[in-house]
Parts: structure tokens; C-alpha cells; sequence
């Protein structure tokens, strides 16, 4: 019996193997731009505070915040990379910019826009409390609390962390190679000219970009030929890898066998079909310790297909502690509708604000010029059949 979408994307989840840090081979180090988009594999502890000093927010003045408002005397300055030699007394302010460390006995710093200057000497005609614009030591991470955890993919803001604690080189883990089978007597090489009941093998390329993004090696092998000894043998190349992906022959037409190839090679099938369009025939399961997807051969089948589910696969073998689906919600600028009965992944382009989605115009799923012309796909729901413009829709972003 076919899946629903979210059963058969809670199979995935509750099957893909996550990267096990214990291997001997799971992990290597990497210098600092070299990780970014990595998963590291450790937890990264802060070397101290920080901030290690209690730090000024703003540009002002540094006061007792029980002298406000009033009129203090400027006994100094202090700017950042500097500190102030003595400390702050009643009735008396430091001017102070933003990063300086706050001097002893300041326990407020007044932003200088709410200040007069004469001379040596400021007015702060509003009140103040203990606290407003400084960062207390500590308050961003203490000594020895996780910065960046094991599990987290480096980006920008992971990546300043690490080299905030000074740590140059991190051990993340490798990343998975994911073996990649188009299937087909009609598939040409893309550097073909094909003849007119032959189609240039665009799937392969599409697999691999899309197991580049998701944090893995593409392995891309010859295409399999629509006969059991072909689809048999580049089955057990694909084997040898970290997972397989194949795209057709997973139909139920008589030259479909990758099921038959698959079972032969012992295969446990967790399911083989799923109600979505476009994608409804397709596998997952395990062979020889190893897990595969089938994706059905046409584009938007094979590309859909891999989005929704065989992408977390990678994300999990590349470490990544969970991999959620990119999905938001945003508004139809014109109607839509669907027969019910199966969740659509449609092309449709999102605005620059991600506030409002439009469905792209298309043919079907061997439309590869209108996923081109779109940049996500609008999710319609099973259950439902229409929407009228303005309402909210569920978009997957690519």
C-alpha cells in the first residue's frame, strides 16, 4: 500500500543512518574556510569568557546609574582595545565608545545622545538603571560552555565562533559519496546528439548538484541499460558507496527491473510507492549494509523526490544531527487547485521577501524548462482542493 507524504518522510528519518563519529574514517581536519559547510563532528568549547570584561554597548559616558539624572565631572576616556586606569567615583563619568571595557565602578553607560557637554563636564537629564547598555562579563558564553556543537553544519556565524575561541583547524566529518544510476535505453550522454526517441541524461546532473548541496560526493556511474546484467552490475558498483541514488526503472512497465535487481542483491524495501506527484514510484531501502533510493526517471519526479526524501539520507550521513525540510508558508497571487487525493510538489517562483508564491506555468514531469524558470515548488495538500489568491500555501524552497 502507497504512503502518505509525511509517513513515508518519517520512514526516511527513523531509517537513514546518521555518520558515525566512532569510525575510524568518519571524520578529518580541516582549517577553518575549508569547513564551511561542513559538519563538525566535536563540540567546541569557549576558552573563557565572553566578553571576558564587562563590555560598553554604546558610545557615552560610564556612570553610577544612581547619580542620574544629574551633572558629573569627565574624569577620562576610554575607547575600545583600551582599559581605564582607576576607577569611577560618584558623581563622576568616563566617556566611554562602544567595545571600550566599562571602568571600575561604573555600573551604566549613557548613550552620548542623551547627553550636553560643557567642557569637562556633562548633563544626563534622564535616569538610568545598573545594567543599561553593558554587556556583563560572561553573558554571551562562560568558560567551557559548547559554542558550537557536534552536529552543526559551518556556516558563517559557526565558523566566527570557532575562530572567536581560536580554534584554526576543527575535525568535521567526510563527506558521504552517494553512487548516482540513471537508468534507460532513451538516455544519450549529455555531450550527444540524440536521436529523436532519445533524451540527453540530464538527471545524473541535476542528482549531483543536488548531492553537492545537501553536503555529499557525487559518484556519477554509466547509465544502466533497460537488462538485467547492466542494471545488475552497476547496482553493485553502486554499492560499494555510502548510499545509492538510481533514477527510472522503478515503474511498473516491462522493462522496469531495478525492484527485481534490487531484490536479487537482497534488498529490504521500506516502500516503494508514495502518494505525491510527481514521484509516486518511489523506493528506499537497504542492500549489503547499504541504503539506496530508486527515483522514478522523469526530471521534476527525480528532482522532487530527491528534496523530499532522499536529501535527508545525505544530510544524515554527512553528519548533520537533523534535517529538516525547507518549508514556509507564503501568500498565492492568483488562484489555485488541485485534484485531492495526492500531496503536489508544483514549480512556482517565490518573491525576493518570500511573502507571496506564483505557480509556474508547466507541461508535466519531463518540463525541465519551467523548474529552470522556477525557484521553489508550491506543496498542495491531499486533503484539500483549492485556494483562493491571497490565501497562505506551503512552499519547499530549492
Amino acid at each position: 500500500m502507497a504512503l502518505t507524504f509525511l509517513e513515508a518522510r518519517a520512514t526516511v528519518l527513523q531509517r537513514a543512518r546518521r555518520a558515525d563519529p566512532n569510525h575510524p574514517h568518519a571524520t578529518e581536519p580541516l582549517r577553518l574556510l575549508q569547513a564551511l559547510g561542513r559538519v563538525i563532528s566535536e563540540n567546541v568549547l569557549a576558552d573563557r569568557d565572553y566578553p571576558p570584561f564587562a563590555r560598553s554597548a554604546r558610545d557615552g559616558f560610564a556612570v553610577h546609574a544612581a547619580d542620574l539624572p544629574g551633572e558629573l565631572a569627565i574624569i577620562g576616556e576610554v575607547r575600545a582595545g583600551q582599559t581605564f586606569e582607576g576607577s569611577v567615583k560618584s558623581g563622576e563619568a568616563v566617556e566611554i565608545m562602544t567595545g571600550a571595557p566599562v571602568p571600575e565602578g561604573a555600573d551604566a553607560v549613557v548613550m552620548v545622545e542623551h547627553t550636553e557637554r560643557r567642557a569637562d563636564r556633562v548633563r544626563i537629564l534622564q535616569g538610568a538603571q545598573p545594567g543599561d547598555n553593558v554587556s556583563a562579563k560572561g553573558v554571551e558564553a562562560r568558560q567551557d560552555a559548547t559554542v558550537v556543537e557536534a552536529g552543526e553544519r559551518l556556516g558563517s556565524a559557526q565558523i566566527a565562533a570557532l575562530a572567536m575561541v581560536g580554534r584554526e583547524c576543527v575535525e568535521v566529518y567526510r563527506k558521504p559519496r552517494v553512487a548516482i544510476v540513471p537508468t534507460g535505453d532513451e538516455i544519450v550522454s549529455a555531450s550527444e546528439r540524440p536521436e529523436p526517441f532519445q533524451i540527453r541524461n540530464s538527471n545524473a546532473f541535476s542528482l549531483a548538484a543536488q548531492v553537492e548541496r545537501a553536503g555529499g560526493t557525487p559518484v556519477i556511474l554509466p547509465i544502466a541499460r533497460d537488462n538485467y546484467e547492466s542494471t545488475h552490475w552497476l547496482m553493485d558498483r553502486g554499492l560499494e558507496n555510502d548510499l545509492m541514488v538510481l533514477s527510472g526503472g522503478v515503474s511498473a512497465g516491462k522493462y522496469d527491473i531495478v525492484e527485481k535487481v534490487l531484490a536479487d542483491l537482497g534488498a529490504e524495501f521500506y516502500f516503494d510507492r508514495v502518494r505525491i506527484q510527481p514521484g509516486q514510484p518511489v523506493v528506499f531501502g537497504a542492500a549489503r549494509g547499504k541504503q539506496f533510493f530508486g527515483l522514478p526517471g522523469n526530471p521534476a519526479s527525480t528532482m522532487v523526490t530527491f528534496e523530499v526524501f532522499a536529501r535527508a539520507a545525505v544530510e544524515l550521513l554527512s553528519g548533520a544531527k537533523a534535517a529538516p525540510l525547507p518549508l514556509l508558508r507564503a501568500k498565492l497571487t492568483r488562484e489555485f487547485r488541485h485534484k485531492p487525493g495526492l500531496t503536489r510538489f508544483l514549480p512556482a517562483n517565490l518573491n525576493a521577501d518570500g511573502s507571496t508564491v506564483t505557480p509556474e506555468p508547466w507541461h508535466g514531469s519531463g518540463d525541465i524548462p519551467a523548474l529552470a524558470r522556477s525557484n521553489a515548488f508550491l506543496v498542495a495538500e491531499a486533503e484539500r482542493e483549492s485556494w483562493a489568491a491571497g490565501e497562505d500555501i506551503r512552499v519547499l524552497m530549492r
